[in-house]
């Protein structure tokens, strides 16, 4: 069963609550996705350790509903805001 971009969203962001998150389906199946993910959370952290806070939120579902996933993570930027 595919899993559906709203689905990924939420999961993301039920672990991560200010995270923003942007998903694309890459195939137009519902089974190949990409997902950027910008949270406070990965501050400091490698970008490994940064997926694998990803892959945990999205409970075991990465090679089961969701076959595969193309994953960008990163810190919100510093920097002043006017």
């Amino acid at each position: 069963m595919a899993i559906s971009a709203n689905e990924i969203e939420n999961l993301i962001k039920a672990a991560m609550p200010d995270a923003s998150v942007t998903i694309e389906d890459l195939a137009g199946d519902g089974d190949h996705w990409a997902a950027t993910v910008i949270s406070e959370t990965f501050r400091g952290l490698s970008r490994v350790k940064q997926h694998q806070i990803v892959y945990a939120a999205l409970q075991g579902r990465v090679g089961g509903d969701l076959h595969a996933l193309a994953l960008q993570t990163s810190a919100p930027e510093s920097g002043a805001s006017a």
